[in-house]
């Protein structure tokens, strides 16, 4: 069983490398399943638009709502993050070689989200890469109970390790 996770200082950084991370790996022959962030910013009107990409090769989908320049509430439309959740899990049943979920967030931290397919996935024998957010921290922390490695946010170093474990399953299957 794999599980490791990523987190980069910077405001959407995490999401940046795993959009990458999952684009070369899969040009390199790797089955990647899962979601990854794009964010696209609107210059003038508030926080940038939220949208999850289902892979392989998937719908992108919009997560977050626009609630205006002045809300200060959560702005994910959680609606549409279970839809992105039901597809991936489609995709994992499939036969993937590595799942990438771009957020353990407040989602996820709550017990819903994109946690029962990580955890089916590290059932399955899938190799498991999260990104993480300093606020949702611990309690990834906590649902990895100690299985999950920490891997810098640096494209190379996450790809090393998503080509060493996918080989792994790919072996064992």
């Amino acid at each position: 069983m794999q599980l490791a996770w990523t987190m980069s200082p910077g405001r959407g950084d995490t999401d940046l490398i795993l959009a990458t991370l999952a684009s070369d790996l899969a040009a390199r022959g790797v089955r990647v399943c899962g979601a990854v962030q794009i964010n696209t910013e609107r210059p003038g009107a508030g926080p940038c638009d939220m949208d999850v990409q289902v892979l392989p090769g998937g719908p992108v989908l919009r997560i977050s709502q626009n609630l205006g320049l002045e809300a200060r509430g959560c702005r994910l439309d959680p609606a549409v993050l279970e839809t992105a959740v039901g597809l991936v899990s489609a995709r994992l049943d499939a036969g993937v070689d590595l799942l990438i979920v771009n957020k353990f967030g407040k989602h996820e931290a709550a017990g819903r989200g994109f946690r029962d397919v990580i955890a089916e996935a590290m059932a399955l024998g899938v190799p498991v890469l999260v990104g993480v957010n300093a606020l949702n921290r611990a309690a990834f922390e906590d649902f990895a109970g100690g299985l999950a490695t920490r891997l810098p946010p640096e494209g190379a170093a996450l790809a090393h390790w998503a080509e060493r474990v996918s080989r792994k399953a790919d072996r064992a299957a």
